[in-house]
Parts: C-alpha cells; structure tokens; sequence
C-alpha cells in the first residue's frame, strides 16, 4: 500500500539553498554524504548541463558527491565551481591520490527573462547552498534556490505567463521509499488530474489560454527558448545504473501526465534518479519506476501551488 510521506524522510540526502531574491535567480545543492549512484535522462532539446555523461554506463562511472539545480541558464554552471570548493573542503570527494575531486552533475533552468538576467547563480552562490546543506537539511518548496525564477506558460511570451518554482513529494511502500524534487520551468502548461492548474493566461490574465494550441497555430520555435524542467529521483533501494537509468525514464510519464508540451526542443528537461540508501534494501525496478511517476506528479504540483504569487508581483519582474 502507498502512503504519502515528507520528502524529509528520505534519508541520505542534504538540501540547501541560496538565491538573490532581487534578481530573482538562486542554487539548489542535494549532497549525499554517503556518494550516490545516479543515472540521467536528458529528454528536452536544450538542456544546460555539467558531468552528464559521466553518468553513462559506458564511462567510468563514479558515485555523486552533490547534485546542483541552478537558474541562469549556462552562466548558472560556475555554481558548481563553489560547491566543489565547499565538498573539497570538508573532505569529499574521489581520492585521486594527488587531491580530492569532488564529482558533481548539474542541470540549470533558463531564468533570465524573470528578474535581472545579468545577475546569475556564481559559485559564491552555489559555495553558499552547499555550504547550508551540509548544515541543515532544507528542502523548501516555492520560490527558493533554483525555482526563484522558474516560470510556467510561455508560447506567447512572459506577460501571459505564471509564476512556478521548486517542489517536492515522496511516498512509501513497505519499506521502500522515493522522493522527487523538482524545478518546475516549464514552455508548457501544467495539470493536475486532468485540470489546468497554472501556466498560459488570456491577455488580461483573467483566464487561462492553450500553450499547445499556441504552438500548433505559431510554429516560429525559434521564439520559444528559454524554458527546462528539472527533475531529481531518489530512493532507499539499492539499485545499479542501468536499473536507475530505467527508473529516469519511468519517472518522466508523470512529467507527460502533468506538462503540455513537454520535452520539446525549447526546453532542457532532465530527470536524474539516484540510490541514496545506506542499507541493501532490494526492490523491483518496475516498482520503483512506477512509484516515481506518481510522486513526480505530486511533486511539479507542489512547486506551482508553492510558487503563486500576485499578477502586480509577476509582471513587475518581467
């Protein structure tokens, strides 16, 4: 049987956050003080990225010291030059017998068209959230870390658009647990149960429009860059790449159930799934995939509900 948990309960993870709320940009660090074996599917067509194919069962494939989310599009990948510095610090990271190398993979979301694109995550910043998780364990949901500037509905431009931001859920069955965060920044619309729940509005913001019929009608993508969903899966189960790898992929139907479109040329969309458990606990990858989906059903629900803020505070930042 299924019952919903806090992500907080999924062990072998540390959250921390930073962000400037003025430029409306910020960083998300998962640290595993226990390395985590991690798999990725990268499934949009523009995605900005740091150490993804290192995840590749073809390379040589070492377990994750951190996880970073971070806005600013490619700028947002010197964060992890901070969290690295943050890990070598305090003694993480792979021995290579001349120093530690901290192996860390991060995924970032197009926010410059919210806020103040010339300000972007840095690795004062992502030094800063590393930094916190290893302190405190924080998974906020809303506007915080990467979700700062995470924006939802936007085939005709960010003045029809609505607000989104980071989410999580997590669920249990037997002794199996999976979690899902998730920076929701989506070209698309969002739902939930088949209902319209954020994304796209009229002109006057006073109802919601089609961001698919948008596309279908206007099919210039060239307008439509800017955009990317992020998307981390972790559970207790003791599971190998390949298996986690599947699990990725399984996870991503709950993003299609939810975004429309979704994994299109304009955005970046990733889902990273990882083995965070200490112990040996065996489960059917079916079950864990399976599980996942629904959890990231729930989880891209919480960063927009989190997220809402008013229509004066929306377009003041765009």
């Amino acid at each position: 049987m299924i019952r919903h948990i806090p992500f907080e309960k999924i062990t072998g993870i540390q959250v921390g956050n930073a962000q400037d709320d003025e430029a409306k940009t910020g960083v998300t660090v998962f640290h595993f003080p226990n390395p985590a074996w991690a798999a990725a599917e990268v499934l949009g067509g523009g995605p900005a990225s740091r150490e993804v194919p290192l995840l590749d069962t073809r390379r040589n494939t070492q377990p994750l010291n951190a996880l970073v989310f971070s806005g600013g599009s490619a700028y947002g990948l010197a964060a992890s030059d901070g969290v690295m510095r943050c890990l070598e610090e305090h003694g993480h990271g792979l021995d290579t017998g001349f120093g530690l190398v901290p192996i860390v993979c991060q995924s970032c979301i197009y926010d410059l068209s919210y806020g103040k694109s010339h300000i972007r995550p840095d690795g004062e910043m992502g030094y800063l959230a590393c930094r916190r998780a290893m302190e405190t364990h924080s998974p906020q949901s809303g506007n915080v870390g990467a979700g700062a500037g995470a924006t939802v509905g936007k085939p005709d431009g960010m003045a029809t658009a609505q607000k989104s931001g980071m989410g999580y859920a997590a669920a249990q069955a037997d002794e199996l647990q999976v979690g899902v965060a998730v920076v929701v920044n989506a070209l698309g619309d969002i739902f939930l149960g088949g209902t319209k729940i954020a994304g796209m509005t009229t002109a006057d913001r006073k109802g919601f429009a089609s961001a698919e019929e948008m596309m279908l009608q206007h099919q210039e993508s060239g307008l439509w860059a800017g955009n990317t969903t992020l998307a981390a899966v972790f559970t207790n189960a003791s599971l190998g790449i390949a298996d986690l790898q599947k699990v990725a992929n399984m996870a991503s139907t709950g993003m299609a159930r939810c975004i429309r479109p979704v994994f299109t040329m304009a955005d970046g969309d990733t889902v990273y799934a990882l083995s965070v458990g200490t112990g040996n606990l065996k489960a059917e990858v079916n079950t864990v995939g399976i599980l996942a989906s629904i959890v990231m059903e729930k989880a891209i629900a919480d960063a927009v509900l989190s997220s809402r803020i008013s229509d004066e505070s929306y377009l003041a930042n765009i």
